[in-house]
């Protein structure tokens, strides 16, 4: 493709003011309110766990919503991503992508707040991307969790591919987080960061039923050819739990939702939006290549085209 430098100006202008509109457009506020006006009245405590990068967000959403119902809370997000108090919630920062010595401290703490309650309490437990770094119980050192989650970070593998080996190293992943607030009920609003949407690989799964097996877990380590000790081997052979009678799962947020916006903002600055897929998975220069032979091919369209696909691109490092 050819074209002189101002029209590259203008496409790349319209291009980051689409991106960013469709972010805009899925923050997190509207949609926890949405979901938290269908919880039905708590006859005794509430308390509040919320994880993920917008893991302040969508605690602030909450406490706006509920506040003085929220006896107590824990807020699990990245650095840098607080924007200060809010009520007495307590706030921690923590690592990402790879979990550190602050996301066991503060997962501990949740786990505190969560510990001791009964039937009538519940848990509004509140998921966002990033969730599996930040909100972690290590079942092996701390140390040989993070070359593990380094190692499938280069390695190629895809989010579902990596939690599933998470869930296997973790006390609170893989729905153990809800046995552990039983009998307490678990209300879990999940903002999708995963393709398809599978509420058990968003932030691994805490407070859902694990559909991945112990089988698949290894066949993961097999085919990218992991080092994990005996200890975390043996780890990854004790099956999740599989069944949960204390939670109730909503998810909201979703690549899809991202695309419908991003093709709302197309139209309104004079583009015709052609949606491609929502379930992009592929190595990001293979997406790359595929995306400039659509736009090669279509440069001749009397008609000015946008291409929208979403989904999650990969990156397999060498050397």
């Amino acid at each position: 493709l050819t074209m002189d430098s101002k029209t590259m100006q203008i496409l790349r202008r319209d291009a980051e003011d689409i991106c960013r509109s469709a972010i805009e457009a899925s923050v997190p506020d509207a949609a926890i309110q949405r979901a938290l006006a269908q919880l039905p009245p708590c006859q005794g405590r509430t308390m509040l766990v919320s994880i993920g990068k917008a893991g302040w967000q969508t605690a602030k959403a909450a406490y706006d919503a509920l506040g003085s119902a929220i006896e107590q809370g824990v807020v699990v997000t990245k650095y840098g991503h607080s924007q200060g108090p809010i009520g007495d919630l307590a706030i921690y920062e923590a690592g990402h992508p790879v979990p550190d010595e602050h996301s066991v401290r503060a997962t501990e703490a949740a786990l505190a707040a969560v510990s001791g309650l009964c039937a009538r309490d519940r848990v509004l437990f509140l998921v966002s991307g990033g969730g599996s770094a930040l909100f972690e119980r290590p079942l092996v050192p701390l140390a040989e969790l993070e070359d593990i989650t380094g190692q499938m970070l280069a390695c190629g593998a895809d989010i579902t591919q990596i939690n599933t080996i998470r869930k296997r190293l973790s006390g609170v992943k893989g729905g153990r987080f809800a046995q552990l607030c039983a009998p307490a009920h678990v209300y879990a609003i999940l903002l999708s960061d995963v393709i398809g949407d599978p509420p058990d690989m968003i932030a691994s799964g805490p407070a859902y039923p694990d559909s991945s097996t112990a089988e698949q877990a290894r066949a993961v380590v097999k085919k990218y050819g992991l080092k994990l000790s005996a200890a975390a081997l043996e780890l990854l052979d004790r099956e999740t739990p599989k069944q949960l009678d204390n939670v109730t799962t909503r998810i909201t947020g979703s690549v899809r939702q991202l695309c419908t916006a991003a093709s709302e903002t197309c139209q309104t600055l004079g583009y015709t939006p052609v949606v491609l897929t929502a379930s992009l998975a592929c190595e990001a220069r293979e997406a790359g290549a595929f995306l400039g032979a659509v736009a090669q091919y279509h440069q001749d369209s009397a008609r000015s085209l946008a291409f929208i696909a979403g989904g999650e691109t990969v990156v397999h490092l060498t050397g």
